[in-house]
């Protein structure tokens, strides 16, 4: 898969959004353009960061980072997702509430409309974009959602959100033309960022699991686990540790009791073969530790 060509994506179509958005929100003060305005300014604010973590993850291993740098992309993430959903969604809410207290006229609802419209079609589009790399690189929604990759999903539930959003808010803006409520206009920038806040909260607490050393799930725990049982030099595995170090790199310790009889020759050669039989599984596997026990 390659994340780069979504994050510019993404980028690039926030860009367009912001300032589509923002032009309508002055013109027409409308709060619910304006929370549109502010997701996708922090859309764009969260992209960047996810992309800065890609770039500093591939540095190489160093004398105080000997496993890399994978977990950037998890801390990257993680703040992506609190500027992306958390701090707009409160924005979006705080500003809502104020003109559902005191309400100012709305104008200018048509390009509203059409802004909010486009909104959701761009959008789509970045749903789109996501669904066709899954496609290219032979996945499926399912297994991303199920992956470490914290900063994709992040940018998959920011367009589906902003999907959400945005037919809450092209409703919203029609019965305010219709009825003429200018009220309604702030309820529904309070939706909007209630709906961010939920969502970021979902997300921030998934990304904690990662950030502090989360397993491989237990289907590919079995998988490693028959793979080293099914060597015939094994004769017991008495420990199992693994450990996600990026949403490309994972971690495995064993210590495994081996056959009684072995030379150090034969020994090593096992552990070789365990390492390269491990990786050739799972090819995110790339830090493989064997301690043999007596």
């Amino acid at each position: 898969m390659r994340p780069w060509v979504i994050l510019y994506a993404t980028l690039l179509l926030n860009g367009t959004l912001f300032v589509a958005n923002l032009s309508v929100a002055l013109v027409s003060g409308s709060r619910t353009v304006l929370s549109q305005a502010i997701y996708t300014l922090t859309d764009l604010v969260g992209s960047g960061l996810l992309l800065w973590g890609l770039h500093v993850s591939r540095r190489p291993p160093d004398v105080e980072h000997p496993f890399g740098f994978g977990k950037e992309r998890f801390f990257w993430a993680f703040v992506s997702t609190v500027v992306t959903f958390t701090i707009a969604g409160i924005l979006a809410a705080v500003t809502g509430i104020d003109q559902l207290l005191a309400p100012t006229p709305v104008s200018h609802l048509p390009e509203g409309l059409a802004v909010v419209g486009a909104t959701l079609g761009v959008s789509l589009v970045g749903i789109w974009i996501t669904l066709r790399e899954l496609r290219i690189s032979r996945q499926t929604l399912q297994s991303l959602l199920e992956s470490a990759h914290q900063g994709l999903k992040s940018i998959f539930f920011q367009d589906l959100v902003t999907v959400v959003g945005a037919v809450v808010a092209f409703a919203g803006l029609v019965v305010v033309w219709r009825t003429g409520n200018d009220s309604l206009d702030g309820g529904v920038a309070a939706l909007e960022g209630i709906l961010l806040v939920a969502t970021g909260f979902v997300l921030t607490a998934e990304s904690r699991e990662y950030l502090i050393g989360r397993a491989l799930a237990p289907p590919i725990a079995q998988r490693m686990l028959a793979v080293v049982e099914r060597d015939a030099n094994v004769a017991r595995v008495r420990s199992f540790e693994s450990m996600l170090l990026g949403p490309d790199d994972a971690l495995l310790a064993l210590r495994i009791n081996f056959q009684d009889g072995l030379t150090t020759d034969q020994l090593e050669a096992a552990i070789d073969r365990l390492a390269l039989a491990l990786r050739a599984e799972y090819p995110v596997l790339r830090h493989v530790v064997i301690e043999p026990e007596s």
